[in-house]
Formats: C-alpha cells, sequence, structure tokens
C-alpha cells in the first residue's frame, strides 16, 4: 500500500511553468497535475495548525480564550480533514495507489488482465456517479431543512458538499486513466471487458430472491479476486446488493460517507503518517541509527540489532510497518551485506523488524482498531507496549543467536559508554519524540490525535530550524504524500461502514459467532480457531482492510466469550502483523525486497525462524492476557 518513494516522483518534472506548445493552456495543465496536491497540502497545514493551537490555548494560554478558539478549531478541522481525505482519494487513483488483492489476476493473461481493469473502471466510475447525484439530493435536503453545523453555525449543506465534489474528481481521475489507456487497448480487450461487466450486471437480474448477506459477500469476493480497490469492492459490492433487494435507502450511502469520518480521534492517522514520513525524510533516522549502533553494535549480529533497536525506536515515531522498514532497510541493509551477513537474512530482519510498527505504539492500525471498534485508543497504545517491547526483544534473541553461530559481527567489539552516552545526547531530539508523544497521551494532557499534530509540527520544527535538511519544497512533497497515503486508508473506512451497515442489517456477527460456538464452547479452542482465521486473512488480506472488515464480525464473539475488547485488537493486530510478513501479500517482505534489490524467495527463505519467533509472541499475548492487559488495569 505505501510506497517508498516521493508520490511527487512521477510529476516533478513533468509539468511545466509555462508550457503551451501542446496545445493546452498552462493554467489546466496546472490543474490537471496539480491541484489535489496543493489543496492536499493546505488543508493538513489548516488542520495542523487548528489542532496545535486548541493545545496551545489549553495550556499555555488557559485564562484567555483567542477568538472562542476551543469552540470552532475541531469542527473545522474535521471538516478540512474530509475534504483532504477526498482529495486524497483522487490523487491515489490518478497515481495508481491502492490496496488490492492481485494474486489470480496476475495469473490471467495479460489481455484478459487488460479487459478486468476496465470492467473495475466502469463499476468505480459507476459507483462514483451514484454518489454524486444523491449526495446533491442530500445537499438540496439540508438546504430545505436549514440545518446548520453545531460550533461554526454554518449551513450543513457546506460540509455534505465534500461528497459530491470528492466523487467528482475521484470520478473524473477515473475517466481520466481509462482515457490515457485507450492507447494500449485493442478492440478484443474492449469487447472482453463489456463481456465482463455483462457477466457481472446480467446474473443480478435472477439473484432478487437470494440472501443480503450471500449477495453482500459473494459480491465482494467476486471484486476482491477481480483486483479491485478492496475500498471500492466494499461500496460497489454495497451498493450492488441495495439496488438488487432494496434491502435499505440508496439515500443513506452519501450521508453514512460523511459521518463515518466525521469523527476526531480518525484524525491521528493522517498525522502519524506525516509524523512518520517528516522524520523518517530527517537527520532523526541516522542520529537514532548511530545511537543504537554504539549500544549494540559490538555484539554478534549487532547491525542486525541495531535494525531492531531503531524499527523499535521510529516505530515509536511513524506507527508504520513499511515505512519503518522503508527508512530503516535504506541504510542498514547495504551495510548488513557489505559485513557479510546473508543478503536473505539481513533483509528478512528489516522486514520483521517492521512489524513492530503495528503494534507497538503510536499504531495506525490500533487507531483503526479503536475507531471501528469504539474502544478507547489511549488504552489501545498502553496495551500495545509490553507486546511491542516483547517483540522486538525476542526477535534480538533470535537474531543474536543465529548471527553468533554463523559468525556475522562487524570490526567493533568492545563498548564505549562514553561514545554511547554522546550518541544519545545527539539523539536527544529523536528520543524525545516517543516521551512527549507517549507520556502526552497516558498523563491526559493530549489526545491521541492532539499528540499526533503535535508531533507533525515538531517535526516540521527540527527539520525546518535546527536540522536544517528540510526546505519548503520538502514540507510540500511530505504533506501531499501523507495525504494520499492516509487517504487511501480513510477511504477505506468509508466503504467498510458503509459494508458494515449490511452485516448489522443481516446481524451477520451473531451468525458468525453461533457459527464457531457451535464447533466448541472452549475459550481456548475458540481463541487457536480465531488465530488460524486471522493468520490466513493476513496471507491475503492487507491488515487495514481486514480490521475495518472483520472487526464488527469478530468483536461481539469475542466480548460473549468474556475476552476484553482492548485485548481482542492485540491479539488482532500480532495476527495481522504477521500478515506483514508472509507471501502472498506480505507488504513488508515486498518493501524490504525492493530495497534490497532481492528476489522475494531469498527473503521469505531468510525469515523463516524469525517467522516462528512471532508465532510464540502470538500465543503468549493470546493465552495471557496480562501481557497485554496489566499495564492497561494497573493505570486505570
Amino acid at each position: 500500500m505505501e510506497k517508498t518513494s516521493s508520490v511527487l516522483h512521477d510529476t516533478a518534472t513533468a509539468v511545466p511553468g509555462n508550457d503551451k506548445k501542446k496545445g493546452h493552456p498552462s493554467f489546466f495543465r496546472w490543474m490537471d497535475y496539480r491541484l489535489e496536491e496543493v489543496l492536499i497540502v493546505l488543508g493538513f497545514l489548516i488542520f495542523t495548525i487548528l489542532i496545535n493551537l486548541q493545545v496551545l490555548n489549553r495550556y499555555v494560554l488557559p485564562f484567555v480564550e483567542v477568538a472562542n478558539i476551543t469552540t470552532w478549531t475541531e469542527e473545522f478541522a474535521r471538516y478540512t480533514f474530509i475534504f483532504v481525505s477526498f482529495l486524497g482519494a483522487s490523487l491515489a487513483i490518478k497515481k495508481g495507489e491502492s490496496i488490492q488483492v492481485n494474486v489470480l489476476l496476475d495469473r490471467f493473461p495479460v489481455n484478459l488482465q487488460k479487459a478486468v481493469h476496465i470492467a473495475n473502471t466502469i463499476f468505480m466510475i459507476y459507483f462514483s456517479y451514484i454518489m454524486i447525484q444523491y449526495g446533491l439530493d442530500l445537499i438540496l435536503f439540508q438546504l430545505e431543512t436549514a440545518q446548520s453545523t453545531p460550533a461554526l453555525a454554518i449551513p450543513m449543506a457546506i460540509p455534505y458538499s465534500v461528497i459530491p465534489i470528492g466523487f467528482l474528481f475521484i470520478a473524473f481521475r477515473l475517466v481520466q486513466n481509462l482515457w490515457k489507456s485507450r492507447k494500449e487497448m485493442e478492440l478484443k480487450e474492449t469487447l472482453l471487458a463489456c463481456v465482463v461487466v455483462a457477466g457481472i450486471i446480467i446474473p443480478s437480474l435472477f439473484m432478487s430472491e437470494m440472501t443480503i448477506a450471500v449477495l453482500l459477500f459473494s459480491y465482494f469476493i467476486l471484486f476482491i479476486l477481480l483486483a479491485m480497490p478492496i475500498a471500492f469492492a466494499l461500496g460497489i459490492s454495497t451498493l450492488s446488493t441495495i439496488l438488487i433487494t432494496d434491502a435499505i435507502p440508496i439515500d443513506f450511502l452519501p450521508q453514512t460517507a460523511f459521518t463515518s469520518i466525521d469523527n476526531f480521534p480518525i484524525m491521528a492517522v493522517p498525522f502519524f503518517i506525516a509524523a512518520g514520513i517528516i522524520m523518517g525524510g530527517s537527520s532523526i533516522i541516522k542520529k537514532l541509527l548511530h545511537f543504537s549502533d554504539e549500544l549494540l553494535g559490538f555484539l554478534p549480529g549487532g547491525l542486525a540489532l541495531v535494525a531492531i533497536v531503531t524499527s523499535m525506536f521510529f516505530s515509536a515515531i511513524s506507527g508504520s510497518g513499511p515505512a519503518t522498514v522503508a527508512a530503516i532497510g535504506t541504510l542498514l541493509i547495504p551495510a548488513m551485506i557489505k559485513q557479510g551477513y546473508h543478503p536473505g537474512f539481513a533483509t528478512a530482519v528489516v522486514a520483521t523488524a517492521g512489524t513492530i510498527g503495528v503494534i507497538i505504539p503510536p499504531s495506525n492500525p490500533l487507531v483503526i482498531y479503536g475507531v471501528v471498534a469504539q474502544q478507547s485508543i489511549s488504552q489501545l497504545f498502553i496495551a500495545g507496549i509490553i507486546p511491542g517491547v516483547m517483540t522486538g526483544v525476542a526477535l534480538m534473541l533470535v537474531t543474536f543467536i543465529i548471527a553468533k553461530k554463523k559468525g556475522w559481527q562487524g570490526q567493533r567489539k568492545t563498548f564505549n559508554l562514553k561514545r554511547t552516552l554522546k550518541a544519545a545526547w545527539d539523539a536527544k531530539l529523536a528520543l524525545f519524540v516517543p516521551v512527549f508523544i507517549l507520556g502526552g497521551i497516558y498523563g491526559g494532557f493530549m489526545t491521541p490525535t492532539e499528540a499526533a499534530a503535535v508531533a507533525v509540527l515538531y517535526g516540521l520544527i527540527i527539520g525546518m530550524f535546527v536540522y536544517r535538511d528540510l526546505d519548503l519544497k520538502g514540507v510540500y512533497q511530505n504533506l501531499a504524500k501523507a495525504g494520499v497515503t492516509s487517504a487511501v486508508i480513510i477511504l477505506l473506512i468509508v466503504m467498510a461502514n458503509l459494508f458494515g451497515r449490511l452485516i448489522t442489517l443481516e446481524k451477520v456477527a451473531e451468525t458468525v459467532a453461533q457459527f464457531i460456538l457451535g464447533i466448541s464452547d472452549n475459550q481456548l479452542i475458540i481463541l487457536l480457531l480465531l488465530n488460524i482465521l486471522l493468520l490466513l486473512v493476513g496471507l491475503v488480506l492487507e491488515a487495514l482492510a481486514a480490521i475495518v472488515i472483520l472487526t464488527p464480525i469478530l468483536l461481539p464473539m469475542a466480548i460473549e466469550l468474556g475476552i476484553e475488547p482492548v485485548h481482542f485488537g492485540l491479539i488482532m493486530i500480532v495476527n495481522l502483523a504477521i500478515g506483514f510478513i508472509t507471501p502472498p501479500v506480505g507488504v513488508n517482505l515486498f518493501v524490504a525486497a525492493s530495497v534490497a534489490k532481492l528476489k522475494i524467495e531469498e527473503v521469505i527463505k531468510g525469515v523463516g525462524p524469525l517467522l516462528l519467533t512471532m508465532l510464540v509472541i502470538l500465543i503468549l499475548i493470546t493465552y495471557v492476557p496480562d501481557v497485554s492487559m496489566w499495564l492497561v488495569q494497573f493505570l486505570r
């Protein structure tokens, strides 16, 4: 899902400032290449500043109410965030960034692959048209009823307008991509695409007697297998089911699309992504690596241990596994190979260490789980501390044993306290980040969203004015990249909420619970079955998609079994973290292999003992609840 290179790379040199030679006025060319980027960056700056002002006003100016800032900043920031998210989704479509499953489609003949891509795009355009049409109806309804927002007191029609506007941008980019791909299409591929579309639509004319659940999941699985972006597979399967069964009014779609992300806690996701991108591209990561090297580099497997420890530090900044792999792997994988490490193992260590990024707080998957499950994100973060540290320590132990057996060690074989303390002092600004993020959250001074916004501002200040390795162009590129990356996640949540309405209507969660409880009522056996299910899902489905789809289905059953929702969240996250290093999806594997320029098969061979270590950690977390819950209960 996440790219390791800047999202602007494709367009940075492609947009001439005043080029009028190709028959397109330069303004329209600029609109085509830059409009969404500029609006995303402006929006990002606006809601970052507003949330930081909110914190500033609370603690620095506690006795002065600056322009009623506490009453309107959060609402304005939320609406700006929603607008930025839909613009980011549009830009992600333009750049071809999405979460999808290509396992089956890659086995098709090339002609059929192109035809399926065209068919998917047609369905996505139609879905966007529906959202535009009923989004406009929603705006008219808001104008007729004269509803206004609570804090800003502006007509609700204004924030709701983001739905038709956002999907208009999305539809335009879909049509544009389809138009550009026409050059590579032959007539037979176009005809084949029509056959695929007809093959999906015609059977639906005879399915009105089928149950909502069967239709919903049949269409969803079909679209997933056809490599449609998962977000649209969720939305279009929901729309298809509604059109066939009239299960619920179709005009609920745009309103739910808006309310599902009109949520302050979910804003932590783009903030943590932006903080990770900003700090990952600055000297912060290098200073963390230097400190870790002085601390552990003298041991057998020193550089590999450095990779794991630095991953733990950087995870507490970025909240993202692939981002951690890309930032650390670029610097350490070549160094390990140069020292004689087996390339496959060196790459596998970095890929596996990156899984800590989704366990240890702040973790984007934990934020998403908290939003979907309606659980305290702060408590989920606390619950992730011991499992995250335990995972890091276990991986270090296994790596140390393997490295000592293989004789992998650097030139330095002694520990120097003075150099280590100096390196720690040099890295103080980086080491301080987790302290103020987690300390601010657990101390009750800031919400996770506020802490994440402060982290973004901190990263910008450090990068621009302290280390001075971040200029205005870098800020622009980083915020644009963060906007696109987070928008892919936010769109997934939007579509999952539409999908979830039908799941709730059909009581799918209750049906699944009855089925599994029918197999056994022993909690240990059911936890084993849940782990097997989640591990299998992690093989083929990206973690964030799995969370938003499966949480509403599995959590009620877990609660019925007496499992704490926070504990179940950690079980789910660790299972899906293992999916980051297991093919065919295994995003960490692919990012690390790309950085190391290795075949994925070589990395898979090296990951074996580390994968086994992760499974042992999973068993401990599953069957010893105190591993994740002790600290939560202690701090309650």
